[in-house]
């Protein structure tokens, strides 16, 4: 099987080696992460109204962010699957990318309320302050999502990035309680929920099963 580009004719080998090799790519993958905010950053630098573009700057923000935390309980559920491993190796990528949407879903709310003095108002509301709650914790989990914060914080670093579980909450509570509907939110965070159960009785199931065989061996 071959492929005839203009003149060139290239082998289906080839064509795969080469397809694989720009789906690898990094600078590819911060690409279609990155799609989305075009036509939002667009509508913006054209004028438009900037209400509309808050909820879909926020839902990707939420998307992106509960993809990176499915990943470890997907991982445990298919331990085989390559798609997977493919994207729990990309995962800090989802997490800067879900912050990424984040500060432009902050950044739309505060040009669209027009005053420091009107966000400051709004912030006795339960549906925003939960909303700012989420944003600050995002902040450094971004900034330490990198090798070099890694190997500086050690085991610290794992530490940290289980506020994202507090992010999720607010997140959950922000999007509901700002919008006053559960079913979109809910259709986001309930598979996120469900595995994560899962994960949470897989790990406990796991070191039952290892202190029965420590306690036969003794």
């Amino acid at each position: 099987m071959s492929l005839q580009v203009g003149k060139v004719r290239i082998s289906g080998d080839t064509f795969m080696k080469m397809l694989k090799t720009l789906l690898n790519s990094p600078f590819v993958f911060w690409a279609l992460l990155a799609l989305p905010s075009i036509g939002m950053i667009n509508s913006a630098l054209s004028g438009q109204d900037l209400e509309p573009l808050l909820h879909p700057s926020g839902e990707f923000a939420a998307r992106f962010m509960i993809l990176a935390m499915m990943l470890t309980p997907l991982r445990m559920l298919f331990p085989k699957s390559g798609l997977v491993l493919w994207f729990l190796r990309r995962r800090r990528f989802l997490g800067v990318a879900a912050f990424g949407y984040a500060a432009l879903h902050t950044l739309y709310y505060v040009i669209d309320l027009g005053s420091l003095s009107a966000v400051g108002a709004d912030l006795t509301k339960f549906g925003i302050w939960t909303g700012w709650v989420a944003f600050v914790i995002f902040v450094p989990l971004a900034m330490t999502s990198n090798n070099a914060s890694v190997r500086r914080l050690g085991r610290s670093w794992k530490v940290l990035q289980r506020f994202v579980y507090a992010a999720a909450v607010a997140t959950l509570l922000h999007w509901i309680f700002v919008h006053y509907n559960f079913a979109p939110a809910l259709v986001h965070f309930v598979p996120l929920a469900a595995l994560e159960t899962y994960r949470i009785w897989k790990t406990m199931h796991s070191d039952r099963l290892a202190q029965t065989a420590h306690n036969t061996v003794s």
